[in-house]
């Protein structure tokens, strides 16, 4: 039958997509995440990956891995099992398994579409150290087997065409009686679903003892997801699963609706929490400098693995969690909804994509935004440039504004704090360059007292002469700096936060304003555990301190405040009810003894964290989702800034977003609008 010539160039695009991503295995595996000396001799051509797609691919890598060999510790007391890896690529399973000694009774069987088979039988061949692994070749030129080895075969073979996948997988010798496993790795989402479904169908029906093991994506409508799909649009290799099978649940649904008698699925968060040994997951946490974190959870909860079998005596389950942790939650109750809109006037204006900046008011109705990573002349950069919005006749404008910076000392630093301390002083405290930089210690930023229409004509920065004992304080990010008093004086506290050497810190400073002396002021009470990009508020002369990554880069879903007492303040911690979901990369404010939490990222897949509000007298804890029906592009509420307008009970989110794993940088184009009135309701 001739295949229509959509077709041929669709599987040209989906062939790519395995180039691509044996090219970045082989890089993570460069960099030691996971042994594999064949990669290299299959990929060809060698390429240096970031940070963030290396632990992208070693999450797959260990996740196929992890049932593989559990698939064959339950059958290796049995004569004979085989492995049908669909859709195999250049993929070296078979050359690893073989090379562990784990194929004594194993036949692997590869089918991929016939150019990619060819292309991968003729690097066999011509490379000593795989062909030597394989030895024999007997069978090959038969059909659709482009290589044959005594427990090895290569087909070349459309999936989508079933019967021609049947017939050629008899004439290469599988056998339908014994133990077989199918895996799936980014594959049947690039099919259609008559035919991906078919083909689960079908492995179902003809193996009485069989397992299948799928890796793909998930959540195509949150933030995240639309960008993905944007992503794979755009290379013509549309996600074909996804409007179907939208979720771990439909998968789950999807298999055991299809003949299969078990199915257990994870995403990836919780697979490397639950399946990845603590001291394994500590490794990979150390292997290069990393500062990626939003982007890292966000990537493993848009993907899944899944384990479907029928027939297997002992039961195949490998995805049951090696440690105990708390079932996975269901959905977050949402009590309401709270509309997003972008500003009037605002659209269009350069200068405010940007994320790990600091959006502050320096006076009523006036925003400084400065550092970040951002879009500046069209460029990704990071931000040298400061922004200033000023609103006038209730409409937010930008302000002109000049900058007296007579040297680099800004430094174009990220996740820095910006603390304004009187009308024309504002302290900047730490931020980094890049994670392998030590943190950029502390600078005043000076403006004019008054801001008339012509907006703030000079904005002059200069360092300030540090004492070594706030020198420490100062060099670290993602960290906070929160207003308080002490005995009627005014302090800064600086809390939590990273630096290059601690991956995470618990430890904090009393900085005694104006001239910054790091001062000694007893506490006690419950250490809050060590953490970064949390949310802190001054309260009562005191500070809040909410949720944040920990230590094993988990969330939190603490709540502490830091109370005054007569000679020192004690940490107390506030219960929330129901608990706090735990997230991190959020933003908090405080309005009439309500805590808000703005955004975040945290583990509940099925929704993306709008604004949380704690009631401080008791401790209930509201979730409302942001309603983004009038935005025309994907919101992502993390790596933001916002500020608070208490007379408007109005919200205004600054910036935010990240690089989205592979699938490119999302910026949010324009600041929003959040209207709280409806859920600030004054009792």
């Amino acid at each position: 039958v001739g295949r229509s010539s959509s077709a041929v160039s669709l599987s040209r695009q989906v062939q790519g997509t395995g180039g691509s991503s044996a090219l970045s295995k082989c890089s993570a595996a460069a960099r030691g995440y996971f042994q594999d000396r064949f990669l290299r001799l299959l990929a060809g051509r060698r390429r240096r990956r970031a940070p963030l797609i290396h632990r992208g691919y070693y999450i797959r890598a260990r996740a196929v891995d992890h049932c593989v060999q559990d698939f064959l510790l339950k059958t290796q007391s049995l004569s004979r099992a085989q492995i049908l890896s669909l859709g195999a690529g250049f993929d070296s399973l078979y050359f690893r398994l073989k090379d562990m000694g784990l194929l004594h009774h194993t036949v692997v069987y590869e089918v991929d579409f016939p150019n990619v088979a060819c292309q991968k039988a003729a690097l066999i061949k011509g490379m000593k150290e795989l062909s030597a692994l394989v030895g024999d070749t007997a069978g090959e030129g038969l059909g659709a087997i482009t290589f044959s080895g005594e427990d090895y075969k290569l087909l070349g073979v459309d999936l989508s065409e079933l019967l021609e996948l049947q017939r050629a997988l008899e004439e290469a010798g599988l056998n339908n009686e014994i133990p077989t496993l199918f895996i799936a790795e980014v594959v049947l989402t690039y099919m259609e679903n008559t035919r991906s479904d078919a083909l689960i169908q079908w492995a179902a029906e003809h193996f009485p003892r069989a397992c299948f093991l799928v890796y793909e994506q998930a959540h195509p409508q949150d933030p995240f997801g639309r960008v993905m799909q944007q992503h794979f649009r755009q290379l013509s290799t549309a996600l074909r699963s996804l409007p179907q099978y939208p979720d771990c649940e439909a998968q789950q649904r999807r298999f055991l609706g299809k003949g299969w008698t078990e199915c257990s699925v994870m995403d990836m968060n919780e697979f490397f929490t639950c399946c990845v040994p603590e001291d394994e997951q500590q490794r990979v946490q150390t292997l290069e400098p990393f500062d990626e974190y939003e982007e890292w959870h966000l990537k493993c909860s848009h993907y899944f693995v899944l384990a479907a079998s029928k027939g297997m005596e002992p039961s195949w389950t490998p995805l049951l969690p090696s440690v105990t942790v708390p079932h996975r939650a269901g959905p977050v109750g949402m009590a309401g909804s709270v509309p997003a809109a972008v500003c009037a006037g605002l659209s269009g204006i350069p200068g405010l994509r940007r994320y790990g900046h600091r959006s502050v008011l320096i006076k009523p109705n006036v925003i400084l935004t400065t550092g970040g990573f951002g879009e500046e002349h069209g460029q990704h950069c990071r931000m040298r440039s400061f922004h200033v919005l000023s609103k006038r006749a209730g409409c937010w404008e930008a302000v002109c504004v000049t900058q007296n910076i007579p040297d680099k000392r800004w430094g174009e630093r990220l996740y820095h704090t910006v603390s304004c301390l009187s009308d024309t002083l504002a302290l900047v405290v730490g931020g980094r360059t890049s994670p392998l930089s030590a943190g950029l210690g502390m600078l005043w930023l000076k403006f004019p007292e008054t801001c008339n229409a012509s907006g703030p004509d000079d904005i002059a920065v200069e360092l300030v002469s540090l004492q070594p004992a706030a020198e420490a304080a100062a060099l670290r990010w993602r960290h906070s700096t929160t207003e308080m008093t002490f005995k009627g004086e005014q302090y800064l506290f600086v809390y939590g936060g990273r630096s290059a050497l601690e991956p995470v810190l618990g430890d904090w400073y009393f900085l005694h304003t104006p001239e910054l002396s790091c001062t000694v002021i007893a506490v006690e009470g419950p250490v809050p555990e060590s953490r970064h990009s949390h949310g802190a508020c001054s309260w009562e002369g005191g500070v809040l301190i909410a949720g944040g990554l920990g230590a094993a880069e988990q969330p939190l879903g603490s709540v502490f405040l830091l109370r005054e007492l007569e000679h020192g303040f004690q940490w107390q911690t506030i219960e929330t009810h129901p608990p706090l979901v735990p997230r991190y990369s959020h933003t908090a404010h405080v309005h009439e003894g309500k805590l808000l939490l703005v955004g975040g990222v945290w583990f509940h897949a099925s929704s993306v964290p709008g604004i949380t509000v704690i009631d401080l007298m008791t401790g209930f804890c509201l979730d409302y989702v942001i309603n983004v029906e009038h935005l025309e592009w994907p919101l992502m509420l993390h790596n933001h800034s916002s500020v608070f307008l208490p007379n408007e009970k109005e919200l205004l989110v600054i910036g935010g977003g990240g690089n989205c794993f592979s699938f490119g940088t999302h910026l949010n184009p324009e600041p929003v609008s959040l209207s709280l009135s409806s859920i600030l309701i004054s009792h």
